[in-house]
């Protein structure tokens, strides 16, 4: 199986949206009718990162909205610094482009803070939140400095040896990191405009950008969506007790640790999260 025979099925489109001059490669699969389940993947990411939850989401009636955040992927990118509000801001034009009032948000790292953020700031827009090993709540120089180091490594030079060795950081066992997977990062990495942009993409990794961009508890405390919190007990880039923490400020949240997981378990274990999700969406949505 690859990426794109994952959705061999289920009814799909790939196309760009407008979003408030941005245009936004975006994913559509499933039922139009559904309730829509925004999926949105981490930092230097793509929306390949969910190809394994597009249809066992969609084939119990989710319509899946699948992005490249703004700068990201094959998404354009305006030339300046990004900072959470600027996601946010891109993701609520995003919306309105396609005629969402309100949206199931499914965020794996950086996307998890965006959706947490949006749902802190603008409540009526989220109806439920899923926090996959969602970045933000911590400044960790150490952490910062090796998503930045690798990620410049992978995207400054041809080698895709360098890319696979970006990817594998995120994996708990780096043989789950497959060629096609590779190959698809390598070929956003490498196009030139990517290499251009890539210190405004990098941004939230500089101490004092990110310390006005955290995820505090005082902020997460206003978070009112249902909120699911999935954590692997391996994520090197965010210990598990930054996961009971997240837990404790968020009113209301639930935690799922899972075992031999790191950054990706969405991705690493879908024989797992699949069920979680869906069964916490049907219960958000009354299904």
């Amino acid at each position: 199986m690859t990426v794109w025979t994952d959705l061999t099925g289920t009814p799909f489109r790939l196309h760009w949206v407008d979003a408030g001059g941005v245009a936004t490669r975006t994913l559509d699969a499933g039922p139009a009718d559904g309730p829509p389940v925004v999926f949105l993947h981490g930092t230097s990411g793509h929306l390949e990162a969910f190809a394994r939850n597009l249809v066992p989401h969609a084939a119990v009636g989710f319509r899946c909205l699948a992005i490249d955040m703004l700068g990201h992927g094959y998404t354009a990118k305006p030339d300046h610094p990004y900072e959470i509000p600027h996601y946010v801001a891109h993701l609520v034009a995003w919306m309105d482009a396609q005629g969402l009032p309100a949206a199931h948000l499914v965020g794996e790292s950086l996307g998890g803070w965006v959706a947490a953020w949006l749902a802190s700031e603008q409540p009526d827009r989220v109806a439920s939140l899923q926090l996959v090993a969602a970045g933000g709540t911590k400044a960790n120089p150490a952490v910062m400095e090796r998503i930045a180091t690798s990620t410049r490594r992978a995207v400054d030079s041809d080698d895709d040896q360098l890319v696979r060795e970006r990817l594998e950081l995120l994996f708990h066992d780096p043989a789950d990191v497959t060629d096609e997977l590779v190959a698809i990062r390598a070929a956003i990495y490498h196009r030139p405009e990517f290499r251009a942009n890539l210190s405004n993409l990098l941004a939230l990794q500089d101490m004092g950008t990110r310390q006005r961009n955290l995820l505090r508890p005082e902020r997460m405390g206003r978070i009112t969506a249902p909120t699911l919190i999935v954590w692997g007990r391996d994520n090197p880039f965010g210990e598990v007790p930054e996961a009971h923490a997240m837990q404790a400020a968020i009113p209301g949240s639930r935690l799922e640790l899972l075992d031999d997981c790191g950054h990706w378990p969405q991705h690493e274990h879908p024989e797992r999260f699949n069920p979680l999700s869906i069964a916490f969406l049907r219960e958000a949505t009354g299904g």
